[in-house]
């Protein structure tokens, strides 16, 4: 009798997505190893799993769900029993008007659907997944939501887990999750009613479904146990980190506690690993400074700054230059609060306040340990400063963060924490001012005119070609966007900008000196990047100034140059 994986296989072949040769291979492999034809396809790497539950929905004229598209809601598992959902490979996605959509590996099991009816209760409307998302969404389900179990003191004790407990399972998918979805911190916040769970994505929140209320405490206890934390304190802020890793991947994970009236407040930041760090290309950085700027960071001796908010990307900058240093000649050593990404070669050193190690206290100590470049993570007060540009006066690469608006900001920003204009003239290299913004899905981008009133401040054609916009698919989650890059802006130390720093200069007047020496604008590069289809103005103006009319006309004359 032909099976059902027989017409799929013979299907393959009928629509040109596999060769006859290739369609013995497959029954052979199948034959031998004991599994389906289909799983056969999939294992040999003819065919990715997508594209073969693709044609077993054609085959069997059942619908097929990219679960990935959807936002399931993970209660539904209280409607169908784990041991069930798992032995049949199946999930109730949606439930509405008394009938159940139910995601199945194979909605031709007829025994398997009436099973399912009965357990439902209810009509089902079965259709197809792709197995692998199926029995995923299936472990996260049953993780988050369908573990009810209040923690108790044996799971407490890290030595008499067994990864299998309800709290520790629902805390490993929640960090799973985070590193799925690509995120940057995760929220666990109780409220009166529920907990809330949040990724930050792209630098924005986003809600997904969480565990019960009932979890919250226990969920808490399991992450004090993780980073190492007093288990019987909940009445003050607590800090710690620990290791996760889970199916080959590995996070370093910093931990946030505080007390509020709902009870403690989870945040875990996401550390990237040094073999994240990509080059200066990948993060946005322009095409047309980048020879200028690596020029910059091979003198032997000066300071490098980065600006700008909380959130803009200044590290994965700083962090990109030092992976560009990073070789066996170079002693590099960092000073940082926290240490976020640790890289191999490079001595990081930890400030910690309570017991005296503060940036300055420990940049003197550094300085006698004959470093060639000192990254210190940011100048926060005079002493600091002081020290730094000695540092870059004295033979040593400096590298550093300061919290200014804009590039031009750093100079009166330095001068008020007691720099005189003298000493940041003789060590200053270059500012680097930045923003991060979204990218436009790839997967989803269409051209889009640019809204009236956005054009009208950036002062172009609202039909202006080369503007595209994401309408959303299930790549980007809908939102239209898909990571982020930078936008940029590089004073250089010219003739200009060395005399307008004597002279006392205000930020304003050194901009416009480094803009007749041709700096360009910051929100002349986003409007560059708009203008490729990376980005959108409405991103651009979300997180820079607007061009003025003075830096528009520049850019304008560069332009027909």
């Amino acid at each position: 009798m032909i099976g059902h994986d027989d017409f799929v296989l013979a299907a393959m072949v009928e629509e040109n997505l596999l060769e006859a040769a290739n369609a013995e291979k497959v029954r052979q492999h199948a034959a031998e190893h004991g599994g389906s034809p289909s799983e056969s396809v999939i294992a040999l790497g003819l065919l990715d799993a997508r594209s073969v539950a693709l044609v077993k929905a054609q085959v069997s004229e059942c619908p097929f769900v990219d679960i990935g598209s959807y936002n399931i809601r993970f209660g539904n598992a209280a409607l169908l029993p784990r041991e069930a959902a798992e032995s049949l490979c199946a999930f109730p996605l949606f439930v509405c008007d008394e009938i159940a959509t139910v995601g199945m590996a194979d909605p031709l099991d007829l025994r398997a659907v009436d099973q399912l009816r009965g357990l439902l209760k209810q009509d089902i409307d079965p259709v197809l997944c792709e197995p692998g998302a199926l029995a995923a969404l299936i472990e996260r389900a049953y993780s988050l939501a369908g573990a009810t179990t209040r923690v108790d003191a044996s799971v407490a004790g890290e030595d008499r887990t067994t990864g299998k407990e309800p709290i520790v399972a629902a805390v490993n998918q929640i960090l799973a999750q985070g590193l799925d979805l690509g995120a940057s911190d995760i929220h666990i916040s109780p409220d009166a009613m529920e907990m809330q769970l949040r990724y930050r994505v792209d630098g924005s929140l986003v809600a997904v479904q969480g565990p019960s209320i009932d979890l919250h405490a226990g969920i808490v206890q399991r992450l004090k146990v993780m980073a190492d934390l007093d288990v019987t304190q909940s009445r003050r802020p607590q800090d710690g980190k620990f290791r996760f890793s889970q199916g080959g991947r590995s996070v370093d994970v910093r931990l946030s506690l505080i007390p509020t009236v709902c009870g403690e407040n989870a945040v875990l930041r996401l550390l990237s690993s040094a073999s994240a760090i990509r080059g200066f290309v990948e993060l946005g950085f322009p095409q047309d400074r980048l020879a200028t700027f690596e020029r910059i960071i091979d003198e032997p001796h000066g300071m490098v700054l980065v600006t700008g908010p909380t959130g803009s990307g200044k590290t994965t900058t700083l962090y990109t230059a030092l992976k560009k240093l990073n070789t066996s000649d170079v002693n590099i050593m960092t000073i940082e609060d926290p240490v976020e990404i640790r890289m191999p070669m490079v001595r990081q050193i930890q400030v910690n306040a309570s017991i005296g190690m503060t940036f300055a206290s420990a940049l003197r100590s550094v300085l006698r340990q004959d470093p060639d470049v000192v990254f210190v993570g940011e100048i926060r007060d005079e002493e600091t400063a002081r020290i730094s540009i000695q540092a870059a006066l004295t033979g040593h690469l400096v590298l550093s963060s300061l919290h200014t608006n804009d590039a031009a900001g750093a100079i009166p920003r330095l001068r008020d924490l007691s720099c005189p204009p003298f000493a940041i003239n003789a060590a200053l290299l270059c500012v680097i001012a930045q923003r991060l913004v979204r990218r436009v899905c790839p997967h989803c981008a269409k051209p889009a005119s640019v809204p009236s009133l956005v054009a009208q401040r950036f002062g172009i054609d609202p039909g202006e070609p080369g503007h595209v916009r994401g309408t959303g698919c299930g790549k980007c989650g809908g939102a239209g966007t898909r990571g982020r890059l930078g936008i940029y802006e590089m004073l250089t130390m010219s003739a200009g900008v060395r005399r307008a720093i004597e002279r006392g200069a205000s930020a304003s007047e050194i901009a416009e000196a480094a803009a007749a020496d041709g700096m360009r604008p910051m929100c002349e590069d986003g409007l560059a990047k708009a203008r490729l289809g990376l980005t959108t103005l409405e991103e651009v103006s979300r997180v820079a100034t607007v061009i003025s009319d003075d830096e528009l006309e520049r850019a304008e004359t560069r332009a027909a140059a």
